[in-house]
């Protein structure tokens, strides 16, 4: 079988934040006019995630995509700082260290909320919000699929042991199959073959606050208190409607706290809607930003 990097033929780049490196990529034209595009990813991917978007866009604009810490190729410290406001904090930190500004943030997952996060606390640096099946609100449902891989004992064997949470997920988070070749499989898992690699895909599971105990609920809460405050910037929601994680329910929520935000909608599309529409999804967000 050809080599996974054949997807995947970008330059690795590292910064340092808070200690440990964060793995990149930073493809495209660097023009003082040129927009800035940085892709953050949610569990259990990473910046594989957008390979056939870097391509496409990076021929007009700067693509920056990250592996957040513990994901992809950056650092996977056994004890990191990884809740939901240690990740909002780190992404600002990603954008202030390379001196972007005027970027065009775009998350998936829960990629999306720490995106959003980081929009609330750099308003500075970031212009536009694109939004792929993510959420920004608190809940105290979660699908039975994500809550067993929480289980003390199960689930760390289970996700970490077995990798079962991203196996699961090359059949419960698309709905065009056939997309995802073997080829693109072994680029998913390629991070991720160890326990000790698979931390963070543990900790992203745990991090869901379903309740005020959880010491996530209030970066949370706070993420969806200020979500009205960003009604003045350009924002895109694009939603695989087929979605039983982050669910149309999701979608309305966004919509309800911002009816001017542009939405496409992708009837056929489930979680990882860039697996399954990935030609309609590159052609909605480069007429978005222009």
């Amino acid at each position: 079988m050809t080599d996974w990097r054949t997807l995947y033929p970008f330059e690795s780049q590292g910064l340092t934040v808070e200690g440990h490196r964060w793995h990149y990529v930073d493809e495209g034209p660097r023009l003082a006019d040129t927009p800035t595009l940085v892709l953050v990813h949610g569990n259990p991917t990473w910046s594989f995630y957008w390979r056939n978007a870097i391509t496409a866009w990076s021929t007009r604009y700067r693509v920056i995509a990250v592996d957040q810490l513990g994901c992809g190729l950056s650092d996977k410290p056994p004890d990191g700082p990884y809740r939901l406001a240690d990740r909002v904090r780190q992404l600002g930190k990603f954008l202030t260290g390379l001196q972007l500004r005027h970027v065009t943030l775009i998350g998936h997952d829960w990629g999306g909320a720490i995106a959003t996060g980081a929009a609330l606390e750099h308003r500075d640096r970031v212009a536009r919000l694109g939004l792929l099946n993510t959420g920004a609100f608190r809940s105290d449902k979660i699908p039975w699929r994500i809550a067993v891989c929480r289980w003390p004992i199960f689930g760390p064997l289970a996700v970490r042991g077995l990798n079962a949470f991203q196996i699961a997920a090359f059949s419960m988070a698309v709905e065009q199959r056939q997309n995802l070749t073997p080829l693109v499989r072994a680029g998913y898992a390629a991070p991720y073959g160890s326990w000790a690699e698979r931390v963070a895909i543990q900790r992203f599971v745990e991090d869901i606050p379903l309740s005020p105990r959880h010491p996530s609920y209030a970066k949370l809460a706070e993420i969806e208190a200020g979500l009205p405050s960003l009604g003045d910037m350009p924002k895109l929601l694009i939603w695989g409607m087929r979605d039983w994680c982050f669910t149309p329910w999701f979608l309305e929520q966004f919509e309800r706290v911002w009816p001017e935000a542009e939405v496409e909608r992708i009837a056929d599309a489930g979680h990882w809607v860039l697996e399954d529409a990935p030609d309609r999804v590159i052609r909605r967000v480069a007429h978005w930003v222009g």
